[in-house]
């Protein structure tokens, strides 16, 4: 699967200093932004590498809490299946050995099967990532783009259908109720070029907030 028309790339996220950059460029544009970084301090880099692993791990984590994903992941990490060919080789019984179920297991197999050019999705255009990994059963758009922020370390990708984000959103800024996947997407807008860093930092304020209430 090729990685869509090639286009001009913009923005990629290397370092803290990036994130760093992206922050200060939020904060002076936007008050309730600025509170948010006052509050959460350094925004966090949290990349991690691109590839086959890492969409799989995303596909094995989904609607499991973190302590299964976690060990489900170790599972199948030390049965070899982080290679595409090694999960076309094992049965359904061995995949589901690991702890996946069964619709993700079928995931798995698809992703393993789809033939993605994960070298070329680095210099492939946003929405052109998104596009060839949103083909992918058991891919939807919210792993396209966190993958894309993430792995790729994509600077103006945002992902508006996070639970997270929403209810981060309504609290930094003062909504009577949690945003819309619409309605953050287009609140977003406001924030590109650095809309992955506005990703992280309302994240990172999530987790502030709910410490904060948890101390309370």
């Amino acid at each position: 699967m090729s990685a869509g028309p090639r286009g001009e790339v913009g923005r990629i996220i290397e370092s803290p200093a990036c994130v760093a950059e992206g922050a200060a460029w939020l904060a002076a544009e936007c008050p309730r932004m600025a509170h948010a970084l006052e509050a959460c301090g350094e925004v966090p880099l949290r990349l991690k590498a691109d590839g086959f692993p890492a969409l799989l791990n995303a596909i094995v984590s989904q609607q499991v809490s973190v302590a299964s994903a976690a060990a489900i992941w170790g599972r199948v990490e030390a049965a070899g299946y982080g290679d595409p060919a090694q999960v076309r080789a094992a049965s359904d019984e061995e995949l589901r050995a690991c702890g996946l179920s069964r619709p993700k297991v079928r995931y798995a197999r698809a992703l393993a099967e789809a033939g993605i050019d994960y070298a070329a999705l680095r210099s492939a255009p946003d929405e052109a990532v998104i596009a060839t990994l949103t083909q992918v059963p058991g891919i939807g758009r919210w792993t396209a783009e966190v993958y894309a922020i993430f792995s790729l370390g994509r600077a103006d990708v945002f992902a508006p259908n996070d639970l997270a984000l929403q209810e981060s959103a309504r609290m930094l800024y003062g909504l009577p109720e949690r945003p819309t996947e619409k309605a953050l997407r287009e609140m977003a807008l406001a924030w590109s070029p650095w809309r992955a860093v506005a990703a992280r930092l309302l994240w990172a304020y999530f987790r502030v907030e709910k410490n904060r209430e948890g101390i309370s």
